[in-house]
């Protein structure tokens, strides 16, 4: 941060007018906060701290797409002073809105562009965004009186056991409903998406065996990276009754190779079009190309027998899009002939 007092300054003042409070451990301060939305404080849990808000927030900053897409899903693109890292367009019905919003950084945010947003509530879909060299720790934000948010799908070990990433998603809507005092349309959007998920698993009950699939996130320099166990993934795999062929794998997007892929042998593929990122090895043709071209991955099965589905990469990672993903997923299991 090339000058940390004035940004300082800069933010504590903001704080002072917005009324979010929170220690620097991010609890809640001995003083007992006034009244805000619905008559009283509001306070809700993010990975690991309590985080008190005195009033809803008016300036807050999403991190990566996905917490921009949640955001603005609830309508609350007025009180947003930034957004940062988009990795694709965004998607029509949210463009009004987000042309709104500021983007204070095209990719991951530094600590000097989120400060300058003078924000008075960050939200993020990984706690790694939180770092020195990205955003700054939550602890540093927190000792300027800013509250942290990270998706509960990020740090499930914080969570009640047996709660699935869709659980812990939905958790997401209402907590973020909460902070803000949209406790409504939160619960309405939880609901829907509740129901989607819920029909994408009837498929489950018709699928005669249990299919594996490989999820190809994607292609960099010529290796493949795919869903680990603890992507969103190997929850939509048992919800559409098939199994993730690297659920052993104890990472969200591990990097393996191809000879590990044609190992496993998956009964179909499902490939994340990244194309609107635009780095090498993203799109849908270029790891199409990649499996072809390959020796060994080109003889497997799936790829001889086109069982290959695409879905939008983005949906791949835990967003407001990503019940989109799961039904296109259990709808190509069953044009695949994996269910009766």
């Amino acid at each position: 941060m090339r000058h940390p007092v004035r940004l300082g300054i800069a933010l504590a003042v903001v704080l002072a007018t917005a009324g979010c409070s929170t220690t620097a451990d991010g609890s809640s301060p001995d003083h007992e906060p006034a009244a805000g939305a619905g008559g009283k404080a509001t306070t809700l849990a993010s990975c690991g701290r309590q985080l008190a808000f005195d009033r809803p927030p008016r300036r807050a900053v999403a991190l990566d797409q996905s917490s921009t897409e949640i955001l603005l899903e609830l309508g609350l693109q007025e009180r947003m002073a930034g957004t940062a890292n988009l990795k694709t367009k965004i998607p029509p019905k949210y463009q009004e809105a987000y042309a709104k919003v500021p983007v204070i950084a095209p990719k991951i945010a530094t600590s000097e562009q989120l400060r300058s947003a003078t924000p008075d509530f960050v939200v993020a879909g990984s706690g790694d965004l939180y770092t020195k060299d990205r955003a700054g720790t939550r602890e540093e934000l927190a000792a300027l009186g800013v509250p942290t948010f990270v998706s509960a799908v990020d740090c499930p070990q914080q969570n009640e056991p047996g709660r699935t990433a869709f659980d812990l998603l939905f958790a997401d809507y209402q907590s973020l409903g909460r902070a803000f005092g949209a406790d409504e349309p939160a619960a309405r959007l939880a609901a829907e998406q509740r129901a989607a998920v819920a029909k994408a698993g009837e498929t489950a009950a018709k699928v005669e065996d249990q299919p594996t699939v490989v999820y190809l996130y994607s292609v960099f320099n010529g290796m493949p990276y795919v869903a680990g166990k603890t992507g969103l993934p190997s929850e939509m795999s048992r919800i559409v009754g098939a199994r993730n062929a690297f659920d052993d794998v104890n990472e969200d997007w591990p990097e393996v190779s191809w000879e590990e892929v044609a190992k496993r042998d998956p009964d179909f593929i499902v490939i994340g079009d990244l194309s609107e990122r635009g780095r090498p090895g993203d799109s849908a043709a270029e790891k199409r190309e990649a499996m072809n071209r390959h020796p060994v991955i080109s003889k497997l099965d799936a790829v001889r027998g086109g069982k290959i589905l695409e879905v939008p990469g983005i949906e791949l990672d835990p967003s407001v899009r990503s019940v989109h993903a799961l039904e296109l997923v259990a709808a190509g299991m069953r044009d695949l002939g994996h269910a009766r």
